[in-house]
């Protein structure tokens, strides 16, 4: 087909066969691929062309003439319908069902492997409102301060009155917080300008149903904002900490470099596997509580004697997993770059007494060999890097090692499969994998592996 018969903007009628990995759906139109976000199999969808490609066309539904066995009735078709949720076109079964197939598919895609054994996706309990971390974008429209979420692919601000995923408490808070501003008539930040105040505010919730609010500011500690975070804890008994944070970049990042206490206390504390943390502004913690305990404690199945082991948590962050693990290994290494996360692990590890973990700050590549060097015994090795993967490196110094058992787990499947492709050509092979939906409603998915050295 020649492809100039497709253009931006033209309408054309789509059959959905599969959903790719990334979460949009995929059909076809004569010889060309369709792209569609929202789209479920079975769909036959009417799109209006957004990008057009040589060899692919990328299209948002503009009707479902006949919907698909898996997509949830309500008639809703995009992104912003489902509260900016990119899987909730879904029935929650079905996203189980798809999180399993695009993991299977980009290990053997990208990966090019085979001979593992991918078990079916676990699933949550409570598939909505489970974030205990939100961030929100001000902006001012129609009139008044509105927060939410960035539309697909811009930077402007749409709102929900209900968030779907985060808790009912932080939804309290948000909305409170906007009616107090409102009446207050703080400026917003705009980022082409680079002026006004108010940019972003992140609220942290506990299951012991208290929380943290961060009011994210361009320019300096006003008396106005200081009086809105009073006000908000005067209609929210909830909140335990509440900071103001000093962001004046031209930048993306949410959170400032400068992050000051306004009342409360420093930290709020989250139980997990009986072991109490410390959560800061700043601090690195899963974002679904229920769903993190059947990861952990699957990743910490997936290891052949635990009991008598000596392991290393490679980029340990500020200690979960090592704590976590230290109440079944025998002796864990925590190794970690960041300097303040390394010192909030050694806090939470003597607050909880747990005495058999060695903390070690620096390179994972270098402490790890020294370690060995050093005759350390050491059996095997858990991984939890960040999206980007593992080094390649690392994975080369790691195979000089007598450790012939990793666990990995990972929150990017692609960059998952690709380590997980070196590592078979060094001669560790991929026994068994297990998805987890962190992440219900959304296209994102964790995964644990389980590699063992060939003899």
């Amino acid at each position: 087909m020649d492809r100039t018969l497709l253009k931006k903007g033209q309408e054309i009628e789509v059959q959905i066969d599969k959903i790719v990995f990334g979460g949009e759906g995929l059909g076809r139109y004569k010889d060309i691929a369709i792209f569609v976000p929202m789209s479920v199999p079975g769909d036959r969808v009417r799109v209006e062309l957004i990008s057009v490609k040589k060899t692919y066309a990328r299209g948002l539904i503009t009707e479902v003439v006949e919907a698909g066995a898996d997509r949830v009735e309500g008639g809703r078709l995009t992104f912003e319908d489902f509260h900016g949720c990119d899987f909730a076109m879904l029935n929650y079964e079905s996203q189980l069902k798809y999180k399993k197939l695009m993991v299977d598919e980009v290990l053997k895609g990208v990966g090019r492997l085979e001979g593992y054994e991918i078990a079916d996706t676990i699933g949550a309990d409570n598939p909505t409102n489970y974030r205990n971390k939100i961030i929100e974008p001000f902006a001012f429209k129609g009139g008044r301060i509105v927060s939410g979420f960035f539309k697909r692919k811009s930077h402007e601000v749409f709102e929900v009155e209900e968030n779907l995923l985060q808790s009912p408490l932080a939804n309290k808070i948000v909305r409170e917080l906007k009616d107090i501003l409102n009446k207050k008539r703080i400026s917003v930040y705009n980022e082409k300008s680079h002026r006004g105040v108010l940019r972003h505010v992140m609220v942290r919730t506990t299951s012991y149903n208290e929380a943290m609010v961060v009011l994210i500011v361009r320019g300096e500690v006003d008396k106005k904002v200081k009086q809105a975070l009073y006000e908000l804890r005067d209609r929210c008994s909830e909140i335990k900490s509440a900071y103001i944070s000093i962001n004046n970049r031209r930048t993306n990042v949410a959170l400032g470099d400068k992050n000051i206490l306004i009342y409360g206390k420093e930290t709020i504390k989250e139980r997990l596997f009986d072991i109490d943390f410390n959560i800061s502004p700043t601090s690195f913690f899963q974002i679904n509580l229920e769903q993190t305990e059947k990861l952990y404690s699957k990743a910490i199945s997936y290891f052949d004697d635990v009991d008598n082991k000596h392991i290393v948590d490679a980029y340990s962050g500020a200690g979960t997993i090592a704590m976590i693990m230290s109440k079944a290994a025998k002796k864990v290494y925590a190794i970690e770059l960041v300097e303040s996360a390394t010192r909030d692990a050694i806090a939470t590890s003597r607050e909880n007494k747990i005495d058999n973990i060695e903390f070690i700050n620096g390179r994972a590549e270098e402490k790890l060999i020294e370690l060995i060097d050093g005759g350390h015994k050491i059996d095997s090795i858990i991984f939890d890097p960040p999206r980007k993967g593992i080094a390649e490196n690392i994975l080369h110094k790691v195979n000089e090692t007598s450790i012939d058992e990793i666990v990995y787990i990972s929150c990017n499947p692609s960059t998952f499969a690709r380590d997980a492709g070196i590592l078979d050509q060094l001669g560790y092979k991929l026994t068994k994998v297990q998805p987890v939906d962190m992440f219900p409603q959304t296209s994102h998915i964790e995964v644990i592996g389980k590699f063992i050295k060939e003899a």
